[in-house]
């Protein structure tokens, strides 16, 4: 028993390694950092980091799925914890200000991360778009929840303002920006389910 734990639980190692490269990644990019500098933060060997990660674009894909993994948690939990689905769509717009208004906030890391894979081809390009179609699968299933009727177009618009409030939230001020992207996200919850009268 003691064994199989210790297979299922990631080393410290491998944990460092993901939790340095994800820090330098978001912070300063991915084509821009390289394995040395990763390995010489985390403190390990470069035996170590090629035991856990064969190649740099290993490391960014986790680094990814560490993410999405992250953003799934939020995203249920909010909804878990909302009364309605209408609730559960202003729920997850308020914690994605509370992300703009964070201290070193970047952005997106996805959307930053397909800036720097191009290629719809490449794994990493792939894994963003997975993610993207997840949450806007998650989106219209809440939107369909409110109202079926056009609910596609609606959870569309909810990650385009989603998009728009990521983008611009590290370019100017991040309260303005939360601010104005709950307003839209209220009005677009409030549009949508307006057409159960009609």
């Amino acid at each position: 028993m003691a064994r199989t734990e210790i297979e299922i639980r990631p080393s410290e190692a491998r944990q460092r390694l993901l939790s340095t490269a994800s820090r330098i990644f978001y912070a300063e990019g991915i084509h821009s950092v390289g394995v040395d500098r990763i390995i010489s933060e985390a403190k390990v060997t470069r035996a170590t980091f090629y035991r856990h990660f064969p190649g740099k674009e290993d490391l960014v894909l986790a680094h990814l799925q560490s993410a999405d993994e992250a953003i799934r948690g939020q995203v249920e939990a909010a909804v878990a914890a909302s009364p309605s689905a209408a609730d559960a769509v202003r729920a997850i717009a308020a914690g994605i200000t509370a992300a703009i208004q964070s201290p070193d906030f970047r952005g997106c890391a996805f959307l930053n991360a397909v800036a720097e894979y191009p290629d719809p081809g490449h794994p990493v390009h792939r894994a963003v778009l997975a993610h993207r179609q997840w949450f806007l699968d998650t989106i219209n299933t809440l939107m369909t929840s409110i109202e079926p009727t056009k609910a596609e177009p609606a959870a569309r618009h909810f990650v385009m303002l989603r998009d728009g409030a990521m983008a611009a939230g590290c370019l100017f001020d991040p309260a303005a920006i939360g601010e104005t992207f709950l307003r839209g996200v209220d009005g677009l919850v409030e549009i949508h389910g307006s057409r159960k009268a009609s």
